[in-house]
């Protein structure tokens, strides 16, 4: 029978002083079958994920697809997914834009509504606005004064921002709340060796994503968290205690059986995915996804969902 939503006790906001590291996946947006925005069932979405064992979740990032929805709908989300995990992990909340006063603003009401980091990418508007180094590192600096909180930069292909190794350890050094690097460029892992070892401490949490398509050579170049969907977290957690633990071995063989799923969400669905199998699994009632996006295929949504009950990963369980 599936979980209704409830209100969940204690602090909204979680603060630590201690490297945040494990598995932060991303909270999908469930939308109506007629593409109106649910937000019971942006609640149920984070109960599940709670519930999946994760470490935190990020909202509003682009597999919750944040350039679907509107600056009002924002605030709605932000304030049900905080409200509804009631500080039993950490949120981060995404606040990329490329207009530097819009997202410190974001920013700031996400920090007011009890987010423990945000989330950044570089600025960036179409294939021809781009801002250089300089204005880059103003850019973060604006968004750090106002929000007073961690950020993560996410450098990802999507932005067509090249940040170099040199580049994010100036940063970090240059704007010390700039602690956390989600890398998710080709050669992920040679780029996140390259920054511990020039970054040093200043580099808090080099962090693997990609839906963890390169999880195990990305904890072997040395990072300490992933940020994946929230498809399979409580599968992908394991592997992650594992390897930090040093138990390389177990780490491999456990992947290894994710690897079809994930390779499936990444190189056949992106972001459909998961809502497809929370909805199989009662977590939300449609898995609309805003035009222009397209629903899966019939017949790639049914090899998803067979990969899916192979592993019997809690999102296709949870809300039966």
């Amino acid at each position: 029978m599936r979980a209704e939503p409830s209100a969940a006790a204690g602090s909204r906001h979680v603060t630590t002083a201690i490297p945040l590291t494990g598995i932060f996946p991303v909270a999908p947006t469930p939308f109506k079958a007629n593409g109106d925005l649910d937000l019971p069932g942006k609640r149920r979405v984070m109960d599940c994920m709670v519930d999946q064992g994760v470490d935190g979740i990020c909202v509003l990032a682009n597999y919750s697809e944040q350039f679907a929805v509107t600056d009002a709908e924002r605030d709605q989300l932000v304030e049900a997914s905080i409200d509804q995990v009631g500080g039993r992990v950490p949120v981060i909340v995404t606040c990329s834009h490329y207009a530097t006063a819009i997202a410190a603003e974001r920013g700031r009401k996400a920090a007011a509504s009890g987010a423990a980091m945000l989330m950044l990418m570089p600025p960036y508007h179409g294939n021809g606005l781009r801002a250089d180094e300089n204005l880059m590192v103003e850019h973060f600096a604006r968004i750090a004064d106002a929000a007073k909180l961690p950020i993560m930069v996410q450098d990802a292909p999507l932005s067509g921002v090249a940040l170099s190794v040199p580049f994010l350890v100036r940063l970090a050094k240059e704007v010390p709340l700039v602690r956390y690097f989600k890398v998710e460029v080709p050669q992920a892992a040679a780029k996140l060796r390259a920054l511990i070892a020039a970054g040093g401490d200043a580099i808090e949490g080099p962090w693997d994503g990609e839906e963890a398509i390169t999880l195990m050579a990305d904890l072997d170049a040395g990072a300490t968290g992933t940020m994946t969907s929230a498809l399979l977290p409580d599968l992908i957690k394991p592997i992650v205690t594992a390897h930090l633990a040093g138990d390389r071995k177990t780490a491999a063989a456990l992947y290894a059986k994710c690897l079809p799923l994930i390779n499936y969400e990444n190189r056949q669905c992106g972001l459909r995915a998961a809502k497809t199998v929370m909805m199989a699994g009662g977590v939300i009632d449609s898995d609309h996804v805003r035009h222009p996006f397209e629903p899966l295929h019939p017949a790639t949504k049914a090899g998803l969902l067979e990969i899916a009950e192979t592993l019997q990963p809690l999102a296709l369980r949870w809300g039966k």
